[in-house]
């Protein structure tokens, strides 16, 4: 078998009648590859004979979207390709009535208001509105296009996006065409529910895929790649606006997942059905009993720059303990109950998060959680910055917290901070405190900084 791979002649014009042959329909092996940046690979098997008369292999059925330049064919050595076209023909009228010049054609003639006839004739030619005709006994006519009855569609209009190679058949032969390309239009992101109770959490991921490919894919397999591939650059391709509403497609078998060259695989593990211009879900992981803690921090102003007495929120978060599975990149939804009814808690963009890897997912501001932050006196001289500030933890609701306070300040041979409670420096340039704050109550403290200008 030899492999061959080539760009489209799309500007071409070949000047040589081709003995066409249409492969056989039914695809034996088909698979379909989806990346999260808009593409898709395709593979595509099925039987072919040829004889040493045709000369052209056309291949119907391929995606509108199709990157002709990425097309890579694989035939038995007896075929030799010579050059690619891509050809779609939207069908008009126009396009039949070309196609027909010299052909018969049926006619149908008004005898009177209420009748007519159907003969037979050869059409000669035509315009935007008449054609000319010759009648079996030889008459030249001339009626409207819309009374001409066509037997079919001719081989020469090519009404699916198809590709067409101009071939030299050396030898009568039966084998198999494999066929990979790239599509555009094409892509799937990750959703992801995390249902949260008091210590732990379970997590379950969605696939949402949207083809607008321009090709429906029957009983494929389906593999997807999470991971950001270099791509060249390219311009920038037309997305259809049409639209359908979401098909949702739940499996109790897992995707598998399979990590590759930096990447990750995942297969989904049965075969999958996507139209065109449609959205379809999968479910592709779930995993269960994740150790989870609730978190509250508050990231305040650095103290140099802090002039007069400033509240802040308290943002909150769940950190879920390391987990087993990779996470391609998207969006987590965590919900919770509160009387046997179910609370969205709030939203939170992932990136692409390897396995073992702790994951903190802020929820939102807290509204019980308060901090303010008072300057109490400023000493500045021309070489150094001399601050102290208050900071006041106020914790209103029934619960204890601990809140950490994020205090943007760089820390060097020249710089000190004090305090009667313990901090840490994070960051680099954070100095942090954890302040445990008892139900309804307020936590309250000061620090000094100095710092060299």
């Amino acid at each position: 078998m030899n492999k061959i791979t080539f760009s489209l002649l799309s500007s071409i014009a070949f000047g040589v009648s081709l003995v066409a042959t249409t492969l056989e329909s039914e695809i034996k092996n088909s698979s379909l590859v989806v990346y999260n940046s808009n593409i898709g690979l395709v593979h595509e098997e099925r039987d072919l004979s040829l004889s040493t008369s045709e000369n052209s292999i056309v291949y119907e059925g391929v995606a509108q979207s199709i990157n002709t330049d990425s097309v890579n064919v694989k035939l038995n050595a007896s075929v030799e390709l010579k050059s690619q076209q891509f050809r779609f023909d939207s069908l008009s009228l126009a396009k039949l009535l070309q196609a027909h010049i010299g052909k018969k054609v049926e006619v149908r003639l008004l005898k009177n208001a209420n009748d007519f006839k159907i003969i037979t004739a050869t059409l000669l030619s035509s315009d935007s509105k008449n054609s000319i005709l010759k009648t079996l006994d030889y008459k030249i006519i001339t009626v409207k296009n819309s009374n001409i009855i066509f037997s079919g569609v001719p081989k020469e209009l090519i009404t699916k996006p198809s590709l067409v190679w101009n071939v030299e058949v050396k030898e009568d032969t039966k084998t198999q065409l494999e066929l990979d390309y790239l599509i555009n239009n094409i892509s799937f992101k990750s959703d992801y529910v995390l249902n949260v109770d008091e210590n732990s959490s379970s997590l379950t991921g969605w696939i949402t895929l949207d083809n607008r490919s321009g090709k429906a894919f029957t009983d494929t397999n389906l593999s997807l790649l999470a991971g950001d591939i270099n791509r060249a650059q390219r311009d920038r391709p037309v997305m259809y606006k049409a639209r359908r509403s979401p098909q949702v497609m739940s499996d109790s078998l897992e995707a598998k997942h399979q990590a590759y060259e930096g990447y990750h695989f995942y297969s989904i593990p049965f075969k999958v059905s996507l139209a065109n211009n449609e959205k379809t879900q999968l479910k592709f992981l779930s995993q269960q009993n994740i150790p989870t803690a609730r978190d509250y921090t508050s990231t305040l102003t650095n103290p140099i720059f802090l002039r007069v007495q400033t509240q802040s929120d308290v943002d909150q978060y769940v950190t879920l303990s390391p987990l087993e599975t990779p996470l391609p990149k998207g969006v987590i939804r965590t919900y919770s109950k509160l009387n046997e009814q179910s609370i969205l808690l709030g939203e939170s963009n992932i990136k692409h998060t390897p396995k073992e890897t702790p994951l903190k997912l802020k929820t939102g501001k807290n509204f019980d959680l308060k901090v303010t932050q008072t300057p109490l006196s400023r000493d500045n001289s021309k070489n150094r910055y001399v601050v102290n500030v208050e900071y006041r933890v106020k914790n209103s609701s029934s619960e204890d917290k601990t809140i950490e306070l994020l205090i943007p300040f760089s820390l060097h041979e020249d710089s000190k901070v004090e305090s009667e409670r313990d901090y840490k420096l994070t960051k680099g340039n954070l100095v942090t405190f954890s302040i445990f704050v008892q139900a309804n109550s307020t936590e309250s403290f000061k620090v000094n900084y100095k710092s060299k200008r």
